[in-house]
């Protein structure tokens, strides 16, 4: 059967894309944070999976606001990167997993979570920059990816215990599929930052990196932070956090299993006025 090796949790900056697209990596205000990221790609390196389940967030590229699903699973066998204004970005489309894809979807609506299936989207840098951290600049991403949106844009945004039983849900559904696939589950966006109003700029180093600590030890408790605490700590655009509770409740212990095992752990400020955050955890159950 398929099975979840590990998780990543990663932010997904638009202007890290930017750097590392125009390259300004070694650059001393990017050098430090792309550092963060060194350990990470030789650790993809050493351990590639054969799909990476990919939690992200369209930003109103795939999905206007006439119509936003909840939780949306792309099942084609390809996705372009989207024009976000001023051009794609200079990164190779997205391979799917049409079958597998379809299979988790089935399983994960049959076990009571209402998806979107998607048969064309565009994915955007919710999707790529995650990407480009880890795998750095190549010509094809080096393993099929299943992009799986979220909406954390207009409220009402999913409940971060939802989030948490919907990995429980998807890691089910990935046990049950009958080939002999090596997943890994992405959980990216956050961590604090806030983009417009009085606030515009706010970073919350106390409370992203005890969001971390209780991700990594407890992740069942984090998942029953409400909305306005993710609001109030970590900004308007905090809200992406909940995403990252979909890719931890994909791991073992969810499931009665062990905990899983910290690979690498990194946090850094500022990146284009917001706080990086990143994580690996290696699957144990």
């Amino acid at each position: 059967m398929a099975r979840i090796s590990a998780s990543v949790y990663s932010s997904h900056i638009p202007a890290i894309g930017v750097a590392i697209d125009q390259n300004k990596t070694q650059e001393p205000y990017w050098a430090p944070l792309f550092q963060g990221f060194e350990a990470s790609r030789e650790w993809l390196k050493d351990n590639p999976p054969d799909v990476v389940f990919l939690v992200y967030n369209d930003h109103a590229t795939a999905f206007s606001l006439d119509i936003i699903p909840t939780f949306a699973i792309g099942t084609a066998p390809r996705f372009e990167v989207a024009d976000e204004g001023w051009g794609p970005r200079p990164v190779p489309d997205v391979v799917g997993h049409p079958e597998f894809a379809s299979h988790i979807a089935q399983a994960v609506i049959e076990d009571e979570f209402d998806l979107t299936i998607v048969n064309h989207m565009d994915v955007d840098h919710g999707l790529t920059v995650p990407l480009s951290l880890m795998c750095g600049k190549v010509d094809a991403w080096p393993f099929q990816i299943i992009p799986f949106a979220v909406n954390v844009v207009q409220y009402p945004a999913p409940l971060g215990r939802r989030c948490y039983r919907l990995g429980q849900a998807i890691r089910r559904a990935v046990e049950s599929f009958d080939e002999p696939l090596n997943v890994q589950i992405w959980g990216t966006g956050g961590m604090s930052h806030q983009l417009q109003g009085p606030r515009a700029g706010l970073i919350n180093r106390e409370f992203d990196n005890a969001f971390l600590d209780r991700l990594i030890a407890d992740p069942e408790d984090l998942a029953q932070m409400p909305h306005i605490e993710y609001i109030r700590e970590a900004g308007s655009e905090g809200i992406e956090l909940v995403m990252w509770l979909i890719a931890r409740g994909a791991m073992g212990d969810g499931a009665g299993g062990p905990a899983p095992r910290v690979v690498h752990r990194f946090y850094h400020v500022p990146a284009s006025n917001t706080a990086l955050g990143h994580l690996i955890l290696e699957d144990k159950g």
